[in-house]
């Protein structure tokens, strides 16, 4: 049941003719929503400073890049005043001030009473932005509630450990729902996760890295790492011969390839001893990331100095995992600092 004007922003393209310059399409834009030539006109200098597009606004749409679209279209949408805003996941082809702004839209039509329908798979976003979370599965609703829970339930979900048997109900009433443990005989841990296929792999042999994943303070799989809790990183490394005083290693890097950063049982002053072949051993890395929300690699490694003194790759596996962390607070770059500010004044 719908009350009042709805406007959507589903994909880029919707009700815009390629072959019109982004001026024209205004127009159009605005008639597709039943609006007259005269309440666009009201309404023309307000979505051509939201876009921010300048010249290109006088060019035909077919030349735009994904951004530039994006943002003359979402200025045309919410321009219309709906009662009702859709936006379905194409913010996130927008540079940051642009979905900075974009947000600040949405919190100026929260004040004034307006319902906005978020369509991400963005955490980060959910907890910025949202006051209730709908999580779909095929499509077939199966959570409404809180955002807190609903990010839980999600999670669950995306890790494939949101069984089907589950009640409904329980989900809809927004039970905290927990994790499962490995306790399947020959279940692996990275199973649970994103797992790069072109992940980066090499060494000597003498010992393979043959698991990883990332857990909570309990042992629980974690599909989204928060920034500001503790995680455990954990690897489980074979060895193929007998080897002396290993070193472990994790290290986290950027998309782009950009280590930002990592430790291993050296730095740390560790002493990991002797192991014989077949032995396995799991090394877990227990700590916080603050890292700005974004998506990031896990890389794994057991290496060690040979008696002179060179380093020693015994088995790598760069870039083996993707995960993505979260944060309920924005920051600048790529680590986050919690800043406690205090403003003084000075009377001359």
């Amino acid at each position: 049941m719908v009350n009042g004007k709805i406007s959507s922003l589903l994909e880029l393209g919707t009700a815009f003719n390629m072959e019109l310059t982004g001026f024209e399409n205004i127009y159009q834009h605005g008639q597709v929503m039943g609006l007259t030539n005269e309440e666009i006109k009201e309404k023309e200098q307000e979505i051509i400073d939201f876009a921010d597009i300048g010249e290109h606004l006088y060019q035909p749409v077919k030349t735009y890049s994904s951004g530039m679209f994006a943002r003359l279209a979402f200025a045309c949408a919410i321009n219309v005043d709906p009662d009702v805003l859709i936006v379905d996941e194409v913010l996130s082809v927008g540079d940051m001030s642009f979905q900075l702004k974009c947000f600040k839209k949405f919190e100026e039509f929260k004040k004034r009473g307006k319902t906005i329908l978020f369509v991400t798979h963005s955490i980060s976003d959910v907890l910025a932005n949202c006051t209730r979370t709908i999580i779909l599965k095929e499509g077939t609703k199966i959570f409404d509630g809180g955002v807190k829970e609903g990010v839980d339930t999600y999670k669950k979900l995306i890790t494939g450990m949101l069984k089907d048997d589950e009640k409904k109900e329980d989900l809809e009433e927004g039970n905290n729902l927990k994790f499962g443990m490995i306790d399947d005989v020959g279940e692996t841990w990275k199973e649970h996760f994103n797992q790069n296929e072109n992940l980066v792999e090499y060494g000597n042999g003498k010992a393979t890295v043959i698991d990883y994943g990332v857990f909570d303070e309990n042992g629980e799989f974690l599909s989204v790492i928060e920034s500001s809790k503790e995680v455990v990183l954990k690897s489980k490394i074979r060895f193929n011969e007998d080897v002396d005083s290993p070193i472990f290693t994790m290290t986290i890097k950027s998309f782009q390839g950009i280590e930002i950063t990592g430790t291993n049982t050296l730095i740390e002053k560790v002493f990991t001893g002797k192991y014989k072949k077949g032995e396995e051993v799991i090394c877990c890395f227990k700590q916080k990331l603050p890292l700005a929300p974004n998506k990031y690699t896990l890389s794994f490694s057991c290496t060690k100095f040979d008696e002179n003194g060179e380093l020693e790759v015994l088995n790598r596996k760069y870039d083996a995992l993707l995960v993505e962390v979260m944060s309920e607070k924005q920051c600048v770059g790529m680590v986050r600092i919690d800043t406690e500010i205090k403003l003084e004044t000075s009377s001359k």
